[in-house]
């Protein structure tokens, strides 16, 4: 999930750029540009990260905290004035992130994938989250590409730009040339990333066990399971070497489509710290008038950039986990050049299979299928009551087939979802998030390329492919062996009914079933009524204990009378928390 900003004007460049500089010119003192971030240094104060972190944590429980109460809206609480103040938040939540540093820019562009957990405001302003940090200095890469690969920077170059094409985050991009001559890219990790995550990864543990145990916020989460999480991602991502070969599995599999392109790896200049990629130059894919002005026809790398995801997706079970136009451009001859491969998800034949009876589920409107194959998948938190989460569904369903399926949108179908999904107990795996964040991504740069694009459209065809198991031809058998295991289901179902209902007559007959019937208004009724007799009684005690202390004093003794008003005082306060909880049982009858 890598993204580069650019430092000169395009990180891509073209082939008619200026000879890169030869090592041995001393790089230019210039200031990358950007602000000078606390944590963009090589050494960092475990301290002063404490202090930092946890100061932004506590000072957003408390701002949560205001916003929950209605007296702290200026002129009265409105929905409307409430939906502001959020998206206020997410602003902000957003701008902490990049100050931060790296690891926040990372949790903070996951957790927008994370539409479950927080609220749509949130997940649109962390989905806007771009590292603009300022590149680290020419000598700092020199000493990383020494102490990984072995060799001085003159001795594995032939030419090596110290101006970085591109800085962020995790790392900055230089151009270079290797001593035969190819045009390579090198992807240099940014001093002291290890470090870093060490320490804030630390202090995010504490963060994740105290979300866990909170009254409120830890009901319904696994925080500790979301941080185990991230840190995996995390730590996969600064890995080069396994970016590698990502890179080299995305290359064999479209070894057979000449309409994409994937730079190859040069294995011998790359180490967990260094990544050296072949050179391969393209207009990036949202730069429409550069598209335009080169010949190229939009409406067809409209068409090509939704193919090559749904072929990743549904045909190779491998796909790019953030494709966003920063990281595909298109060649001089219009292939798709796919760059940075530090994020991938991946489909297994057992999830492929889970997700198929999701699809036979949504053809049929089924909610109740649809729910149980969520559940499997674990999409889905098992709940006590399912009713309203089913019900929730099949609303979703009944709406989501009113229209034909080429004429429906992803953005609006994953707004349906993320509505529904937030505060209740739907679970998205990190592989849905990931691709219905790419198919929003992608819908949007097709139909920048093309206004009457529709991704849903290219997807038909795919779909239909999914949906017969990848053989067109047998669409019919599919659907026949679909019907063929349900009647089976049936009959076995429908004939181990009476020895079922055998079993339970006679189970009832033996006293082995018991049937408890529970009415929750007749329960708030008798803890009411419970609670009212309590009251009485603490009053009694109450009255007594006055009465007590009142002759003890006219009898002078004081230190008794002084612990029998302490004790009125006790039941008093007592008293007072009970007439609370009355009030609130009153209030829910």
């Amino acid at each position: 999930m890598e993204t580069v900003v650019s430092v000169n004007n395009s990180i891509r460049g073209s082939d008619s750029e200026q000879r890169i500089h030869p090592p041995s010119v001393t790089p230019p003192r210039k200031n990358y540009g950007g602000k000078a971030y606390r944590w963009n240094r090589k050494n960092y104060s475990r301290q002063r990260r404490f202090i930092d972190i946890w100061t932004f944590v506590l000072t957003w429980l408390t701002w949560l905290w205001i916003d929950s109460k209605k007296w702290s809206y200026r002129g009265g609480f409105t929905e409307e004035k409430k939906n502001a103040r959020r998206r206020a938040q997410a602003i902000w939540v957003r701008e902490t992130f990049l100050e931060l540093g790296p690891t926040f820019i990372k949790v903070g562009q996951l957790f927008s994938t994370r539409a479950d957990l927080f609220p749509i405001e949130y997940v649109e302003e962390l989905s806007k989250l771009q590292d603009k940090v300022p590149a680290f200095s020419y000598e700092q890469a020199e000493e990383i590409i020494l102490e990984d690969l072995g060799k001085t920077v003159q001795d594995l170059f032939q030419n090596f730009d110290p101006i970085p094409l591109a800085a962020a985050s995790l790392g900055q991009v230089h151009r270079a040339q290797l001593h035969s001559g190819a045009d390579v890219v090198v992807k240099v990790q940014r001093p002291g990333l290890n470090k870093l995550f060490e320490i804030d990864l630390g202090i995010l543990r504490g963060i994740a066990r105290y979300f866990q145990n909170h009254p409120r916020w830890g009901k319904g989460r696994d925080w500790v399971g979301i941080y185990d999480e991230c840190c995996r991602i995390l730590w996969l991502e600064i890995d080069y070497l396994n970016e590698g070969r990502n890179a080299d599995t995305f290359r064999r599999n479209f070894r057979n489509c000449d309409w994409v392109k994937v730079p190859r790896v040069s294995w011998q200049y790359t180490a967990p710290r260094v990544l050296t990629l072949e050179y391969i130059p393209g207009i990036k894919i949202s730069n429409y008038e550069a598209l335009e002005a080169s010949g190229l026809d939009r409406k067809e790398l409209a068409q090509m950039g939704a193919k090559a995801y749904l072929q990743q997706l549904l045909n190779h079970g491998f796909f790019h986990a953030d494709p966003h136009p920063g990281n595909i451009a298109v060649s001089p001859g219009g292939e798709l050049i796919f760059y940075d491969f530090g994020m991938m998800g991946q489909i297994t034949s057992n999830l492929r299979e889970k997700l198929m009876e999701t699809l036979f589920g949504i053809t049929q409107k089924d909610g109740d299928r649809v729910m149980k194959s969520l559940i499997a998948v674990g999409a889905l938190a098992p709940t006590g009551d399912m009713g309203p989460v089913r019900r929730s569904i099949q609303y979703m369903l009944d709406n989501f087939m009113d229209q034909p399926f080429e004429n429906q949108s992803i953005a609006s179908i994953s707004d349906d979802l993320y509505e529904i999904a937030y505060d209740q107990p739907f679970r998205f795996p990190a592989t849905f998030t990931f691709v219905m964040r790419a198919f929003s991504t992608l819908e949007g740069v097709g139909k920048g390329l093309d206004p009457e694009f529709n991704f849903m459209e290219v997807a038909q065809p795919f779909a239909i492919q999914l949906m017969s198991d990848g053989n067109l031809p047998n669409t019919a058998n599919s659907i026949f062996n679909e019907i063929s295991r349900q009647a089976v289901q049936v009959s076995s179902s429908a004939l181990g009914l009476p020895g079922r209902i055998e079993d339970t007559l006679e189970k009832l007959e033996q006293g082995d079933i018991r049937m408890r019937v529970r009415l929750a208004e007749t329960d708030r009724v008798l803890r009411r009524v419970s609670n009212v007799q309590m009251g009485t009684n603490y009053a009694v005690l109450i009255s007594a204990f006055t009465l007590s202390a009142t002759l003890l004093l006219i009898s002078d003794q004081v230190g008794l009378a002084l612990v029998v008003l302490f004790l009125a005082l006790a039941m008093g306060i007592a008293f007072l928390r009970l007439l609370r909880r009355i009030d609130r049982l009153d209030r829910m009858m």
